[in-house]
This record gives C-alpha cells, sequence and structure tokens, in this order.
C-alpha cells in the first residue's frame, strides 16, 4: 500500500522556473489533501564561521552579518507569502494549505535533507537545474545530492524549456 501523502517539502531556489514546480507541489496538495511546507536555502558555505574565530577583530563584521541574516530572511519569507497568494488568489482553500515558510542559510542539499527528515514530510518536490550538453546526463548538484542521501520520495520537476506564463519576479 502506497503511504498518505499529507506533509509535503517545496524546495525552491527563487529562480523563475522554481515557480513553474511550485504548481506540481499544489497540485499534489490538492490530490492528496496535503499541506506545502515551502523552504528556501541561501547557500552560505562560502561565508564560514571559521573566518570570524580566525579574525577577531571583525566581531562588528559577524553582528552586521546576523543583522543583514535577519533582514534577508525577511524579505525572502515576504516574497514567498506574496507570491503563494497571488500565485492561489483564486483558490483560497489550497492557500490554506501552505502551513509554514522556512529560509534557512547553509549548504542547500544538506538542508533540504535536514528539514525532510526533521519534518518527516512524505514527499519533496524540487526542480531539476540540468544544464548544457551535459543537461541529459546529470541532475542538477543539489538534486544530485538530495537524491543520493534522501529516504523520502521526491519529486524531481524538470524545467520547462520555454517560457511559462509566470512572470519574472514572481517568486
Amino acid at each position: 500500500m502506497i503511504p498518505r501523502i499529507q506533509k509535503i517539502l517545496y524546495a525552491t531556489d527563487l529562480t523563475r522556473n522554481s515557480a513553474y514546480v511550485f504548481r506540481f507541489a499544489v497540485n499534489s496538495a490538492r490530490k492528496h489533501d496535503a499541506e506545502i511546507h515551502i523552504l528556501h536555502v541561501v547557500d552560505s558555505r562560502p561565508l564560514t564561521e571559521a573566518y570570524l574565530m580566525i579574525h577577531p577583530e571583525s566581531a562588528r563584521l559577524a553582528e552586521v552579518r546576523q543583522e543583514t541574516r535577519n533582514e534577508l530572511v525577511g524579505k525572502i519569507k515576504d516574497r514567498l507569502q506574496e507570491f503563494a497568494r497571488r500565485e492561489l488568489q483564486n483558490d483560497p482553500e489550497t492557500l490554506r494549505r501552505v502551513v509554514s515558510i522556512q529560509v534557512l542559510f547553509g549548504d542547500p542539499a544538506e538542508e533540504i535533507l535536514n528539514v525532510a527528515n526533521t519534518m518527516q514530510c512524505d514527499v519533496l518536490i524540487m526542480g531539476n537545474h540540468g544544464k548544457g550538453i551535459l543537461r541529459h546526463a546529470f541532475l542538477g548538484s543539489v538534486a544530485e545530492k538530495v537524491l543520493q542521501r534522501i529516504e523520502t520520495p521526491v519529486y524531481i520537476i524538470p524545467f520547462p524549456k520555454g517560457d511559462t506564463d509566470i512572470v519574472l519576479g514572481e517568486i
């Protein structure tokens, strides 16, 4: 028997095409009477805490960095909430299915895996950024890393080749 889908984790990188993937999350939520949890991870691997330990005079830099992070998190959450409201403006019942929006910092694949595990999501929905000549041979690096280690079913949605009806900047 296939387990019931109750929690959908939609991981977005905020690109224009990731809005296209959101529609798959919405469709799945409707069909399975499930809730949607939105996750965006800001890749902060280049900004290591080790630098701050090596350079103690940069304590003010750490403070400014934290303030900037908090501001960025607020802006991204607002942007995602507004996007969901616009995308589902004619469907308030489905909009209520969007129950959480998280913005985290770190390695995107690691954070997606952590959230999927911690929240005990039933399915993960994310896009694929296959690029160039190798597009058909390899998935995007984040999708590939997630697939190698996740224990949850994953829907990898290839981005459309042409334009969609989503206006740039809506997500």
